[in-house]
């Protein structure tokens, strides 16, 4: 039988938190097509769902609501600056 050694396993448990690297992948990026009443439209996240938070390159944050076939209607969390076209978003 083998014997469990808890600083052993401490100690793999250290080295692999050290060794983690966060990488934040870009999955689907979108251009802000019009935005009015604090709601974005935005074309190209075709694969976004109801509910996801989407980021704007400003780092404004967008809740996806309205997903039509074409665009998708984000409401905006926050003021946020003026936006102009083409803004993009993550």
């Amino acid at each position: 039988m083998v014997a469990i050694r808890p600083d052993e396993i401490s100690q793999i448990i250290r080295d692999q938190i050290e060794q983690y690297d966060q990488d934040v992948k870009v999955s689907n990026v979108g251009t802000v097509l019009q935005v009015g009443d604090g709601i974005a439209r935005i074309y190209g996240l075709d694969k976004v769902m109801a509910g996801e938070l989407v980021e704007f390159a400003d780092g404004t944050i967008g809740i996806a609501q309205n997903l039509e076939e074409d665009n998708v209607g984000a409401v905006l969390m926050g003021e946020g600056p003026n936006y102009s076209r083409p803004n993009r978003t993550v």
